[in-house]
C-alpha cells in the first residue's frame, strides 16, 4: 500500500476526532473502517491500527492532563494490570494462529457489551434528571462535584479492569477506550464523564505501547499505512481532546453514546450503511426525545437554556 493515502488519513481525522471527544473509537471504528472500506488483511489493520494509537493517545492525554480532567493514582493501578496484558494479548494471538475464530468471538461480544453500555448510559441520564426534578420539587440542594484527586481508586478492581482491557487490546486493537470506559464508568459513578475520557487517554498510552512492541515484533505491522492514519489522526485527536475538555459532561456522554452505539453495531456485522443510518437516527430523534424528556421534568429543552433560566432566577431578588 501506498505511503500516502488521503482517503485513509481523512478516514483518520474523523476517528481521530472520535478519540480525542470520547476516548474511545480508535480500534472499535478505524479496524473495521480499514478492513470493510480499503481491504486491509485483518492482522495488518490491526497490528497498524495499535501503533498508530501509540502516537494519537498522548496527544489527548496531554490535552486532559493540562486541563486537570485526569485521575493520576487511577491511570497507575490501570497500568498495573494493563501493560502485560496488552503484551500477553498479542503472543496468545499468535499462538492461536492468528486467533481468527478467537478475535471474532471477542469483536461479537464486545459488540454486545457497547450496545448494552449505550443502553445504560442512557437509562443513567434519565434517572438523574428525575433525580433533579425531585430535589427541586422538595427544595433539597443540588449534589456537589467531589474533587477528582480526592475519588480514593478500588485497586483491585481497577487492575482487573486494566489487565482484561489490555488483554483484549492486544488482541483486536479495540478496548483502550470503548472496554475501559465503560468498566470505569460502572465503577466510579461519581467522576464526570470527561474526566473519565481524560483519565483512559492517559492509561492508553503505556497500554498502547506495549501492545505496539508485541505487534512490531509479532504482528504485521505496515509502515505506509501507519503513516496514512496518522496524518490524519493526529490532528484529530487534538481538536477532539481540546473539546471535550472544555465541554459540559452532557455533550461528552451523548457523543459517547453515540460511537458505542455506533462501535457496537459495526462489531456485530452490521454494514456501513446500517451504521450510518442507526447513529444518524439516534443523533436526531435521541435530541429530540431528549429535549422533550427535559421539558416533562421542568427544565428548559437545551442546557444552555437551563442555565441561563437559572442565571435569570439567582438575579431576582
Amino acid at each position: 500500500m501506498d505511503w500516502w493515502n488521503p482517503a485513509i488519513a481523512v478516514a483518520g481525522l474523523l476517528v481521530g476526532v472520535v478519540v480525542g471527544l470520547t476516548g474511545m473509537g480508535g480500534g472499535a471504528l478505524m479496524t473495521p473502517i480499514l478492513v470493510f472500506a480499503f481491504g486491509v488483511p485483518p492482522l495488518a489493520a490491526v497490528s497498524s491500527d495499535v501503533v498508530a494509537s501509540l502516537f494519537m493517545k498522548p496527544v489527548g492525554g496531554l490535552v486532559h492532563l493540562r486541563h486537570g480532567t485526569v485521575h493520576v493514582g487511577m491511570v497507575l493501578w490501570l497500568c498495573v494490570g494493563s501493560i502485560p496484558g496488552a503484551f500477553g494479548g498479542v503472543v496468545l494471538l499468535r499462538l492461536l494462529a492468528n486467533g481468527a475464530d478467537v478475535q471474532s468471538l471477542l469483536l461479537t461480544a464486545l459488540g454486545g457489551v457497547l450496545i448494552l453500555a449505550c443502553a445504560a448510559m442512557t437509562g443513567k441520564a434519565y434517572l438523574r434528571l428525575r433525580e433533579r426534578a425531585r430535589r427541586r420539587s422538595s427544595g433539597a440542594a443540588t449534589a456537589t462535584e467531589p474533587e477528582l484527586s480526592a475519588i480514593p481508586v478500588r485497586r483491585l478492581p481497577t487492575v482487573l479492569v486494566g489487565l482484561v482491557g489490555g488483554l483484549v487490546v492486544g488482541m483486536t486493537s479495540v478496548g483502550a477506550g470503548s472496554l475501559m470506559i465503560v468498566c470505569l464508568l460502572l465503577l466510579y459513578p461519581s467522576i464526570r464523564v470527561g474526566q473519565l475520557v481524560g483519565t483512559d487517554l492517559l492509561q492508553a498510552v503505556p497500554l498502547v505501547a506495549s501492545a505496539s512492541v508485541g505487534h512490531i515484533l509479532l504482528g504485521d505491522f505496515t509502515l505506509g499505512l501507519t503513516g496514512s492514519i496518522l496524518i490524519g489522526a493526529v490532528p484529530g485527536v487534538w481538536l477532539g481532546a481540546r473539546v471535550s475538555s472544555r465541554s459540559p459532561g452532557s455533550l461528552v456522554r451523548r457523543a459517547l453514546a453515540i460511537v458505542l452505539l455506533a462501535s457496537g453495531i459495526k462489531l456485530l456485522g452490521a454494514s456501513t450503511e446500517v451504521v450510518a443510518a442507526v447513529s444518524g437516527s439516534a443523533l436526531v430523534g435521541g435530541a429530540a426525545l431528549w429535549a422533550w424528556l427535559r421539558v416533562r421534568h421542568g427544565e428548559a429543552p437545551l442546557v444552555w437554556q437551563q442555565r441561563r433560566r437559572a442565571s435569570s432566577a439567582a438575579r431576582v431578588p
